[in-house]
């Protein structure tokens, strides 16, 4: 099985068990799913972590940003790095170079 399958297993036994969801293994399992370009799996995750009221970070950001690059989705992109400037997330200069990158990829960059 792929990567993001694997996490995505490991974050289910998470659930079920008395074990908590944190900001680490869900920013891992969005890490796997950007590494294989699973675009929506990563925004549903995210999606996951605000309904369990899981913080998230830069980081966390950076990789669904990067899953949508991969998957030419650089409208998804752009609206997630919106909406995570308007939103209590601290972004840095590598997740606005990840925004840009989407758009530079499907010639969107002007």
């Amino acid at each position: 099985a792929s990567e993001w399958r694997r996490a995505l297993l490991l974050l289910s036994l998470m659930m079920t068990s008395d074990l908590a969801l944190d900001t680490a293994a869900c920013s891992a399992a969005i890490g796997a799913c950007e590494k294989d370009g699973e675009w929506e799996v990563a925004l549903r995750l995210l999606s996951v972590m605000t309904l369990r009221r899981v913080e998230s970070n830069a980081i966390t950001h950076r990789a669904v940003i990067s899953a949508c690059e991969k998957g030419g989705e650089w409208e998804k992109a752009l609206q997630l790095f919106n909406a995570s400037m308007q939103g209590q997330v601290e972004l840095d200069v590598i997740t606005a170079s990840a925004a840009i990158s989407a758009c530079e990829k499907c010639g969107e960059w002007e």
